[in-house]
C-alpha cells in the first residue's frame, strides 16, 4: 500500500493511492487521523484500517492533480546516517567509519513531491544526495536487531540535498543540511509489507537532468535499517513519524572535478526500485534580482 500526505485547503491530508488515483483515508474512514502522525501513533494497524476503510471509500481525487506534501511533514525526529556506503566515504577521502555518523534535520527543511528545492541566496554549492527513508510505525525504545524491522512502517524516497559550504565550517553538519526547502520526502510511503525485509537489494539512483549521477543497491549499506534502529533505540525513543534517512552513495556533485553544483532549473529525481520516484526542480530562493555569493 501506498500512502500519501497532499494539501487541502491549505491542510495536510493523508490518502491511499489506488491506481492513479487518492482515497482521502479520513473522508472514507472519520476514526482515521488526517495527519500520518496521529494515524500511526492512535491506530494499532494503520495499514489494516487504511485497507477496510478502501472498501467503504466513495470518491478519489485524481494524483496528478494534488500537491503533494512530504510523506511526515512534521515529524517529531529526522534523523539521518551520514558515510552509510563505502564508496562514499572513500570519495570524501575518510575511512569506514566504526560507529554511525548521525546528524538531524528539522522539518522546516523538508518539501514534498513536485515541490521546489530552494537553492539558499547565501551559497551557490547545492548538491544532490539519493536515499532510502524508513518510516517508524511504532514506538522503538531499546530495541533489538532481532525485533527492529517490527517497527518500521513503511519506506520513502530521500534527497538530503546539502549546502556544502556551511556543512564543512564546522565539525558537525547541521547548519549545512538545515536549510528551509532542501531535503525532498516522499512521493509516498510504501509499507514495508510491500518490500523485503529491510527494503534491501533495491535498486538506488540519482538522475539530474535525465542522466544517472548516482547508482548503487541498498544492499550496499553498511548499517542496514536493523542496525540503525537497534542503535538510534540506544539512545533515544523512536516514535511513530519518525524518519531515518539512510545515507547515501557515492557520486555526489561536491566530489567531482570540477564540481556538478544544482543550479536553478535542474529536475532531481530520486529512484528507488518498488518504491517510487521522487522528484523536484531547483529554484533560487533569492529575488531574481538578488545576487548570489560566489561563495
Amino acid at each position: 500500500m501506498k500512502l500519501v500526505t497532499y494539501m487541502r485547503q491549505g491542510e495536510p491530508r493523508l490518502g491511499a493511492v489506488v491506481g492513479d488515483r487518492v482515497v482521502d483515508l479520513n473522508d472514507a474512514d472519520p476514526t482515521i487521523p488526517s495527519s500520518l502522525v496521529e494515524a500511526l501513533s492512535s491506530a494499532p494497524d494503520l495499514a489494516a484500517s487504511a485497507r477496510a476503510a478502501l472498501q467503504r471509500a466513495g470518491a478519489s481525487l485524481p494524483l496528478s492533480d494534488l500537491e503533494l506534501a512530504p510523506v511526515t511533514p512534521r515529524p517529531g525526529k529526522i534523523l539521518c546516517l551520514g558515510l552509510n556506503f563505502l564508496d562514499h566515504a572513500k570519495e570524501g577521502g575518510l575511512d569506514k567509519p566504526a560507529y554511525p555518523s548521525v546528524f538531524m534535520r528539522g522539518a522546516s527543511s523538508l518539501v514534498g513531491h513536485g515541490q521546489a528545492l530552494l537553492r539558499p541566496r547565501v551559497s551557490g554549492k547545492f548538491d544532490f544526495e539519493a536515499e532510502l527513508a524508513c518510516i517508524i510505525g511504532r514506538r522503538a525504545r531499546y530495541v533489538t536487531r532481532a525485533e527492529a524491522l517490527d517497527h518500521v512502517f513503511g519506506y520513502a524516497c530521500f534527497n538530503d540535498a546539502s549546502v556544502r559550504d556551511y556543512q564543512m565550517r564546522s565539525p558537525t553538519w547541521t547548519v549545512g543540511k538545515n536549510f528551509d526547502g532542501t531535503g525532498a520526502l516522499g512521493p509516498w510511503v510504501v509499507t514495508a509489507d510491500e518490500l523485503p525485509p529491510g527494503a534491501a537489494g533495491l535498486r538506488l539512483h540519482l538522475r539530474l537532468n535525465g542522466v544517472v549521477e548516482q547508482d548503487a543497491n541498498t544492499s550496499d549499506m553498511i548499517v542496514d535499517v536493523a542496525a540503525a534502529i537497534e542503535y538510534l533505540s540506544e539512545a533515544m525513543t523512536l516514535e511513530p513519524g519518525d524518519v531515518i534517512a539512510m545515507g547515501t552513495p557515492s557520486g555526489i556533485g561536491g566530489s567531482r572535478r570540477p564540481p556538478l553544483w544544482l543550479k536553478p532549473g535542474d529536475e532531481v529525481e530520486v529512484d528507488i526500485e518498488r518504491v517510487g520516484v521522487l522528484r523536484n526542480r531547483v529554484v533560487d530562493e533569492a529575488r531574481a534580482d538578488a545576487p548570489l555569493s560566489a561563495n
